[in-house]
């Protein structure tokens, strides 16, 4: 209820303003139904992860975009999509962290050219991340900016899944306890290179399949969310 009364704010809003929102977040939300009281294996997600040029939206860029699809239990890898974007300023000392230089992302494409494709793969899907706040923070100032709303699309975020269920365990949550890595090896999961975007988003829908399957299958979105 709570996502439908902001997409309806924003309608609301962009027409008072002499336009609207933009028709490829529009046609997402229309085909993007989901119902709380579905069962997790009644849904299909889309797992996303990006790399940027800092960690804050006022002072980076996002830099490349992953995502994978999970459907009927199962990641599917013929869905993979990895996408380099080509920034306004130099990468400067992040490339780094994340080892794209701007000389490969000079080839990158626009996220003008990104988002549509994005907002296609994830039309009736439950968007899921490892650290929500951050992919989205980038993700609606760019929605924003070229649709006028942010995406207020479903999402669940396997960090905050984790975190819940140390604490209802009462164990211990120290520094690192919640990175990728370390969730994953809770799991038993083997460990991948970090720090690339469709590497990071396979990760995160591996974790997120065996996060779901140790909450039981009567887990439903609304538990989720």
């Amino acid at each position: 209820m709570l996502l439908t009364a902001r997409r309806q704010f924003y309608r609301l809003r962009s027409r008072l303003q002499g336009n609207s929102v933009a028709p490829p977040l529009l046609q997402c939300w229309q085909r993007s139904a989901l119902h709380r009281r579905n069962c997790w294996r009644q849904l299909e997600f889309l797992v996303v992860d990006t790399e940027t040029s800092a960690l804050n939206v006022s002072e980076g860029e996002l830099l490349s975009i992953g995502w994978v699809v999970i459907a009927a239990g199962s990641v599917r890898l013929g869905s993979t999509r990895h996408i380099l974007l080509k920034p306004r300023r130099s990468v400067g000392s992040s490339a780094a962290i994340h080892q794209l230089r701007d000389c490969e992302l000079s080839a990158g494409i626009s996220v003008e050219s990104m988002m549509p494709e994005l907002l296609q793969a994830a039309e009736g899907r439950v968007l899921a991340f490892h650290h929500a706040p951050m992919d989205l923070a980038f993700l609606n100032s760019i929605s924003q900016r070229l649709y006028r709303a942010p995406l207020l699309l479903p999402w669940v975020d396997t960090l905050q899944l984790e975190k819940q269920s140390l604490e209802r365990r009462q164990l211990p949550i120290g520094a690192n306890a919640l990175r990728l890595g370390s969730c994953r090896s809770r799991y038993n999961l083997p460990v991948y290179p970090a720090h690339n975007a469709l590497m990071d988003a396979l990760a995160t829908a591996e974790l997120l399949l065996a996060q779901l399957s140790h909450r039981g299958e009567d887990q439903r979105l609304g538990d989720l969310l």
